[in-house]
C-alpha cells in the first residue's frame, strides 16, 4: 500500500464511540475457510449519511447483513442506536428502516396491497391511520399512479422503489440502504438522493452501501471503505479527501506528449477531460513544470485540484505489490 493510501487511512480513523448510531468492534463472517468480512471497525455517527464503498466481494452486504442481525457473526459485536444485537433486537430494530439486497414482497398483490401489509406489522402504526400512511409513502417515492400494480409487474427500479417505502413507512432513526439505486433511471435516482437528503436534515442516520462514486461524493458526510473484508478507512469524506494525496491539472495542446514525458520520468499521469491530470504523491508542481518544458510540452496553465472519491477509492483499493 502507498503512503498516500496509509496517510489517509491514520487522518480518517473512526470516531469514538459517543454519539454512533451503530458500531462494530471485530466483525468477523467465515463460511468455512471463506473470510468474507475480517476484523471489522464500523463506526457510523448519528445525523450523519455515510456511504459504504468497496469492489465487489469486498464484504459490504454481509457487513450490513449482521449490522441488522439478519446474518449471525462468526465473531465480534453489533450495537445498534447504543444497544447490543441481537439481545435488543425487539427494542432497537423497529427504529430501523432497511432495504437489504433487494425487497421481497408477494408477487400476486398489488404495490399497495404489499405496503398495506408491512405497515400492519409496525408498532408504531394503528389501525386507522395505515392507509393514509400507505398512501403518503407512496407518493413519496413515486409510486403512486402504479400502487393498483400488481408487484410481478414492476420493473426493477419500481421494486426498489417500493422496498424504499416499506422501509419509511414511519420515522426511523437509522435508515439502512443497500444499492439503493440499483434499477433505477437518472430521474429515480435524482429522486433517491432527494430522499436521502431529507432524512438527513431531520436528523435521521443513513448508511448508503453503493457502487456510484458520484452518488456517494454527491450525498455522503462520511465514507467507509472496505476492501477483501477489511476496513482500509473511514471518516469524514471531506477530510479524507483533503487528506488524499494532491493532483496537478495541466492544460496543454500536447495532452499525450505530456503524459509520455512525464511517465518517462517516473511521475504519474493520465489525460483527463483534454488536459492532463498528475499525482503529486512522489513530486511536486514545480518539478513536473519543468519537465514538461524541457521536454518540449507546452504548458498553458498548472492548477493544484482536489483528490476525487474516484481517485482516493482506487489508492485504498489497489492490490498490494
Amino acid at each position: 500500500m502507498t503512503k498516500a493510501v496509509e496517510a489517509v487511512g491514520a487522518a480518517a480513523t473512526a470516531p469514538t464511540a459517543g454519539e454512533l448510531a451503530a458500531r462494530t468492534v471485530g466483525l468477523r463472517k467465515s463460511y468455512g475457510r471463506t473470510v468474507a468480512v475480517a476484523g471489522v471497525d464500523l463506526a457510523v455517527p448519528r445525523g450523519g449519511v455515510v456511504g459504504v464503498l468497496g469492489p465487489n466481494g469486498s464484504g459490504k452486504t454481509t457487513t450490513i447483513r449482521m449490522l441488522l442481525g439478519l446474518t449471525a457473526p462468526t465473531s465480534g459485536t453489533v450495537e445498534l442506536l447504543g444497544h447490543r444485537l441481537p439481545e435488543h433486537s425487539g427494542r432497537v430494530l423497529p427504529q430501523v428502516g432497511a432495504l437489504v439486497e433487494g425487497p421481497g414482497f408477494h408477487p400476486f398483490l398489488s404495490g399497495r396491497e404489499n405496503l398495506l401489509r408491512c405497515a400492519a406489522m409496525e408498532p408504531a402504526l394503528r389501525g386507522p391511520e395505515i392507509r393514509g400512511v400507505v398512501e403518503q409513502a407512496l407518493d413519496r417515492v413515486g409510486l403512486g399512479a402504479a400502487a393498483g400494480r400488481r408487484y410481478r409487474g414492476y420493473s426493477l427500479g419500481m421494486k426498489q422503489r417500493l422496498g424504499l417505502a416499506a422501509a419509511l413507512l414511519v420515522p426511523r432513526e437509522l435508515v439502512v440502504l443497500d444499492e439503493p439505486t440499483n434499477g433505477l433511471d437518472p430521474a429515480g435516482t435524482r429522486e433517491i438522493r432527494r430522499i436521502i437528503a431529507e432524512l438527513h436534515a431531520a436528523g435521521t442516520t443513513v448508511l448508503v452501501s453503493s457502487h456510484l462514486l458520484a452518488e456517494i461524493e454527491a450525498t455522503c458526510t462520511h465514507v467507509a471503505v472496505l476492501h477483501r473484508g477489511s476496513l482500509v478507512a473511514q471518516g469524514e469524506l471531506a477530510a479524507m479527501l483533503d487528506a488524499g494525496a494532491p493532483h496537478l491539472v495541466v492544460s496543454t495542446s500536447d495532452a499525450s506528449g505530456a503524459v509520455t514525458t512525464l511517465s518517462g520520468k517516473g511521475v504519474q499521469a493520465r489525460e483527463e477531460a483534454g488536459a492532463v491530470r498528475v499525482d503529486l504523491s512522489d513530486v511536486d508542481s514545480a518539478e513536473v513544470v519543468a519537465i514538461l518544458v524541457h521536454g518540449g510540452i507546452p504548458v498553458h496553465e498548472a492548477r493544484l485540484a482536489r483528490t476525487g472519491l474516484e481517485d482516493l477509492f482506487a489508492r485504498l483499493t489497489e492490490e498490494e505489490l
